[in-house]
């Protein structure tokens, strides 16, 4: 049942990404090129001009970062109105299939919910295949005792140090304060966060922020699951 729950509440929206990838399939049956991302971004600012929807960003395995959209099924509608005739059509019947209750007796809503499950399987197997060697450095890791600076802890998970900052400020994890990289406070509350304070030898007070070694086991898993959800 719970598959069946999870189908309905996924049919209220759609990710642009999907959107995507539904016109394309469509367009290479009529043998038409299929859409680049950034040309289908533009495509979706212009129709959608004055419409409430939401974007985030979503980070790539190159390290290069993507703008989504997160659509109601009447927006995708919009969108694919711009398609050619028989492009269009096809596009939108699947669209106004998603809009339908769920009938466990309609086969083409058994194939999506057999198909959503599929997706949700191999990406919890993609998600525990990045994280398996996050684990193992974590694990190696903890048996000190030290706390680690920003740096060392980029070094240990094998990210590019300016990627890792993209990140922990996207995530609302870490955050910019006079120059200075500060942890949001709930992450110090949960102890991922040590904040070492001091006094320069010039006499200025400074905060030093660290990740404890249950900071870099969570952070690891977080890191997985940011390029799980920037890869689907």
């Amino acid at each position: 049942m719970n598959m069946l729950a999870q189908f309905g509440n996924l049919d209220q929206k759609m990710s642009s990404r999907d959107l995507l990838d539904l016109i394309n399939q469509v367009r290479a049956q009529f043998n038409e090129k299929p859409v680049r991302l950034n040309d289908f971004n533009s495509r979706i600012a212009d129709e959608l001009d004055g419409e409430n929807y939401e974007t985030f960003v979503v980070q790539n395995f190159n390290n290069t970062e993507s703008i989504v959209f997160e659509l109601t099924i009447d927006q995708c509608m919009l969108i694919g109105m711009r398609e050619s005739k028989g492009v269009r059509k096809n596009v939108l019947a699947i669209l106004k299939e998603k809009q339908k209750p769920f009938d466990i007796t309609n086969p083409a809503h058994l194939l999506q919910a057999i198909e959503i499950q599929a997706k949700q399987n191999i990406a919890l197997t993609q998600e525990l295949s990045i994280a398996a060697p996050k684990v193992a450095f974590v694990d190696k890791y903890v048996e000190s005792t030290g706390n680690k600076t920003f740096r060392e802890v980029a070094k240990l998970l094998q990210i590019k140090e300016p990627a890792f900052r993209a990140f922990l400020q996207s995530q609302k994890i870490m955050y910019k304060l006079n120059g200075a990289w500060m942890a949001y406070s709930q992450h110090v509350d949960a102890k991922r966060f040590h904040v070492k304070t001091g006094v320069s030898d010039s006499g200025h007070a400074f905060n030093q922020v660290l990740f404890t070694p249950k900071g870099v086991e969570w952070t690891a898993g977080e890191w997985a699951k940011f390029n799980l959800r920037g890869a689907a």
